[in-house]
């Protein structure tokens, strides 16, 4: 027995339901909260997806799909080009690529994961002061988290930053929540090698 096909409309609606699902459980699943803002961009762009059959624009669904993911995703994908940049020494390019990131309207928890990559990159510049002040201030934020590879990502390099500084109680501090976030983790890892390389333990 054949169903009948679909209307455009309701394909694309289904399209976005299931990819706002998909998202939404992932965040869960890596212990942060799912964010407002993207739920809400999903549906803005759902429904101007769904509106296109009904002025006889055609809009596949797998073309509707990649322009939701680039769209919903552009601050995560800037930030994957900023730490490629990193890692090959462009610190400069990277911090710029930042700079975009954080005027491309990210949510709370995409702020934070620009700055901490901003961070980051500032202690691959040989600025710790920069990259203490720089991850300090995005780590104290206690409302809104980024999810736990990130904090313990985070976490790890406020305690590198410290110790590079001279805070060495603060360091201790940043190495066991890095170890609290992410258990298991390769930043828990390092920051377990760290707190016994300076005898921090």
């Amino acid at each position: 027995m054949a169903f009948p096909a679909l209307h455009p409309s309701l394909t694309i609606v289904l399209v976005g339901a299931v990819y706002l699902a998909a998202f939404s459980g992932l965040a869960l699943l890596r212990r942060q909260r799912p964010s407002l803002r993207f739920a809400v961009e999903v549906a803005v762009l759902t429904a101007i997806g769904a509106a296109l059959p009904l002025a006889s624009v055609r809009l596949g669904p797998i073309l509707f799909l990649v322009v939701l993911y680039l769209l919903t995703m552009r601050v995560r994908l800037v930030v994957d080009v900023g730490n490629y940049l990193t890692a090959r020494g462009r610190f400069r390019r990277a911090l710029a690529l930042f700079r975009l990131a954080l005027r491309l309207g990210p949510d709370s928890a995409g702020r934070q994961i620009v700055a901490i990559n901003q961070g980051v990159t500032q202690l691959r510049m040989k600025e710790p002061e920069a990259a203490y002040l720089t991850l300090k201030a995005v780590l104290i934020d206690e409302q809104s988290r980024p999810g736990a590879r990130y904090l313990a990502a985070g976490f790890y390099n406020l305690g590198v930053a410290c110790l590079r500084v001279g805070r060495r109680q603060e360091a201790i501090s940043s190495f066991h929540k890095a170890i609290e976030s992410l258990p298991g983790s390769i930043f828990a890892q390092a920051a377990e090698q760290a707190l016994k390389r300076e005898g921090l333990v």
